[in-house]
């Protein structure tokens, strides 16, 4: 990440955290399990566009970067995103551009956060996981931290009631992706390893969220 762009995601970052402090109650679970240093991959549910900038401010981490949607730069959030660095990923096809940028920052010892679903649950529910990030793993040689933020999506209905959100951010323990079997293709092998992904998601998510 480039001088000039941690400086400004610095400065945002800060803004985020005295207006997060206003508007939400933020409780962060299993911190410990995000270690201090290190190359590792974020991989959380999906269900608002708080989602990011609230993984971001529940770690202690400065070098941890959010992979996003292209989709989010025409949002109401999009120059918020923008200022926190994010990698722009285009999730129709490969996005080779995308890949090599988030292997480059894992190559420097950074976190990069995603949100394996490709796409916000309508209802809540967790959500058929696409394989990018089992495939960034592998080719890295990183393990994988799970993440689930609760309360994100009331944003809305606590505005208009002039209440604070209630938000928690639950961390799981970081763990390895399932080796390959001899005869195994790569196809299931990340097949497996998407199934093994979501199952660490859905084990921090309320049983109804599941999916």
């Amino acid at each position: 990440m480039p001088a000039n762009t941690f400086g400004t995601r610095e400065r945002m970052m800060n803004i985020l955290r005295s207006v997060a402090g206003v508007v939400a109650n933020i409780e962060v679970v299993g911190s410990e399990h995000v270690p201090d240093q290190g190359a590792y991959i974020l991989t959380t549910s999906h269900i608002s566009r708080l989602d990011t900038p609230l993984l971001m401010l529940s770690t202690s981490r400065k070098d941890i970067i959010a992979m996003v949607a292209t989709d989010y730069r025409r949002s109401p959030f999009g120059g918020i995103l923008k200022k926190l660095g994010v990698i722009w990923i285009n999730r129709e096809g490969y996005d080779f551009e995308a890949f090599r940028d988030a292997s480059a920052f894992l190559k420097k010892g950074g976190i990069v956060g995603l949100a394996p679903e490709g796409k916000r649950s309508k209802d809540g529910g967790l959500m058929e996981g696409k394989p990018g990030a089992v495939l960034l793993a592998m080719k890295n040689k990183v393990s994988i931290i799970p993440a689930a933020v609760l309360g994100s999506a009331d944003m809305v209905k606590c505005f208009l009631k002039l209440k604070k959100m209630q938000v928690k951010v639950i961390f799981g323990q970081p763990f390895d992706l399932p080796q390959a079997a001899e005869g195994q293709n790569e196809k299931e092998i990340l097949e497996l390893g998407v199934t093994e992904m979501m199952c660490q998601i859905a084990a921090l998510l309320p049983e109804e969220r599941r999916g």
